[in-house]
């Protein structure tokens, strides 16, 4: 089979034209093509008055055109034709029929997020049977407590948008895609599993694949499913309060109830807001060390703008869909503001994990038609500059961050916002405009000079005008800014070794987010998926 890259269409291009270029470009007759597949599609939209698709697609021919093909494509050096790389998924190890005296030795994984579901999912596969310890609840009861901050200002501490059954990636804008480098094609096992819990096809496909709420709750519920079904146990509401090592080795797991699970190996999948247990593992002496992270706030435009702004007279064109963006500029005081985590057609969310405080997130559905498109606007921050007390600093200075936040919105989970137009002119919002902020329980109008350190206010109102002129109508004066933005990422970095073993602690096996080795859905789940082929060899004396 071939790849064949780069072909360019036109958006609105007919069912047929992508097969008859494919004919076209290879200089072979129709009936010689025998089957094609899209491996990749996305668009390039630098002329919004000529928009195009661009397809990779792995073909097949009779293996004596695809022998020719490759010498003619090679000789006049031309990259868009190449053998299709081998993308399947091989395990490492299978212990069930290997190994089967060794399974007995039950691995743990700490979180059920997307690090530890695709842990936890690889564990079972292979036939270690992991026990799942989940702080927070099963993703149904966790949506109604989640509601429950949302609608009615309740906040349950162990079940919201960051502790629970799918962790923060299920209340979010369910992207797939990821910078990592991934020459095993580990994000292709991680897409193909969602797909086969019920994620639809074109995520294996699309440039940038999104999920969307309501589908993860479903996807979620059924990888639960696969895994007890492979003899993996999932146990809810169980917090991990204590490590137990014996000459450096893990041996042991103490809960909040008491109760003691004996193990060697355990994944630590425990998301970035797991700050109590980022504590705990300081006090017992897993070393970690500070990490750079982003504060911020989140900002609300029409969607109708960016679509304009990105596609001109295809916006809404359902092929391209509601329209994204990714925006940085470097300030004068030496600061980067970038856009984050850019929701199309979707809304703000409250992200709250602790009392007193008030946390911002952006979420979509599948379908991305809300009437508002959301982004963060963060300032990057370092541990060496911005926050050297100690390991921990950057979570005080979080927190310090969302108490003002709290206390600046009425002290009843309202977030502060301000309009854009208010916050350049530093001038005090009294009413909305056009834009209505989605927000909920609700926003309270303020000034938001004194949510951020003075250096990170100066970059974002510099920042603004400049993205105005990358997206006519960014800075405009009724788009709404709603405060803080402030779990970009993990504020520390469990370190780990070659092995991914905790530098101090064998047998601990710090992953995704929470760990400082991820962000986003998809590298999360790829990051799970090299622990656990690390853990399992580890089981079995093959390293």
């Amino acid at each position: 089979m071939l790849r064949l890259s780069n072909i360019q269409l036109p958006v609105n291009h007919s069912d047929n034209d992508l097969r008859n270029t494919i004919v076209e470009s290879l200089s072979i007759q129709a009936e010689d093509l025998l089957s094609v597949a899209i491996f990749k599609r996305s668009y390039d939209a630098r002329k919004k008055s000529h928009i195009l698709l661009i397809y990779s697609v792995d073909i097949e021919l009779a293996p004596e055109f695809e022998e020719k093909l490759l010498k003619k494509f090679a000789a006049e050096n031309n990259q868009n034709l190449k053998q299709t790389p081998d993308m399947h998924y091989r395990y490492p190890v299978i212990a069930a029929e290997t190994f089967p005296e060794k399974t007995q030795q039950r691995p743990v994984v700490i979180g059920f997020g997307p690090c530890g579901m695709l842990a936890a999912l690889l564990l079972a596969q292979m036939g270690f049977k992991p026990i799942v310890l989940e702080r927070g609840k099963e993703v149904r009861q966790r949506t109604q407590d989640t509601w429950g901050l949302w609608r009615k200002g309740k906040l349950d501490s162990e079940s919201n948008v960051q502790f629970g059954e799918g962790g923060a990636g299920t209340f979010s804008d369910g992207k797939l895609y990821s910078q990592v480098k991934d020459p095993r094609y580990l994000g292709r096992k991680v897409i193909t599993e969602f797909i086969k819990a019920g994620a639809p096809q074109e995520i294996l496909y699309v440039n940038k694949p999104h999920i969307g709420t309501f589908k993860l709750v479903t996807m979620v519920e059924k990888i639960r499913e696969e895994i007890i079904a492979l003899g993996g146990e999932i146990r809810f509401s169980q917090k991990v309060t204590k490590l137990h090592r014996e000459q450096g080795q893990l041996s042991g797991l103490t809960l909040e109830s008491g109760e003691v699970i004996h193990t060697r190996h355990a994944v630590l999948a425990i998301g970035h807001s797991a700050r109590d247990s980022f504590q705990m593992l300081l006090e017992q002496g897993v070393y970690m060390e500070a990490k750079p992270f982003s504060i911020g706030f989140r900002i609300e435009h029409p969607q109708a703008l960016i679509d304009q702004a990105r596609f001109g007279a295809q916006a809404g064109n359902k092929i391209l869909g509601a329209a994204d963006y990714k925006l940085v500029h470097h300030c004068k005081n030496g600061r980067s503001v970038y856009s984050f985590c850019m929701c199309p057609g979707g809304t703000v969310v409250a992200a709250a994990s602790e009392e007193g405080g008030v946390v911002t997130n952006g979420m979509s559905q599948y379908s991305r038609n809300e009437r508002n498109a959301n982004s963060a606007i963060v300032v990057g921050i370092d541990p060496a500059r911005d926050y050297p007390e100690h390991v921990l600093a950057g979570v005080d200075l979080q927190r310090k961050l969302e108490k003002f936040a709290f206390e600046l919105g009425g002290k009843n989970y309202f977030a502060p916002a301000q309009l854009v137009g208010d916050f350049l002119k530093n001038k005090v919002s009294t009413q909305l405009a056009s834009v209505e902020p989605s927000y909920q329980p609700g926003i309270t109008l303020t000034n938001l000079s004194n949510t951020l350190p003075a250096f990170a206010i100066e970059a974002i109102r510099e920042a603004l005008p400049v993205f105005d002129k990358q997206i006519k109508g960014f800075a405009m004066e009724d788009a709404v800014l709603t405060a803080v933005e402030t779990r970009t990422s993990s504020p520390i970095c469990i370190k780990r070794d070659a092995d991914f073993q905790s530098l101090n602690t064998k047998g601990l096996y710090p992953a995704g987010e929470g760990a400082g080795y991820a962000g986003g859905i998809l590298s999360a789940g790829i990051d799970g998926i090299k622990v656990v082929e690390a853990l399992a060899l580890d089981i079995l004396g093959k390293h």
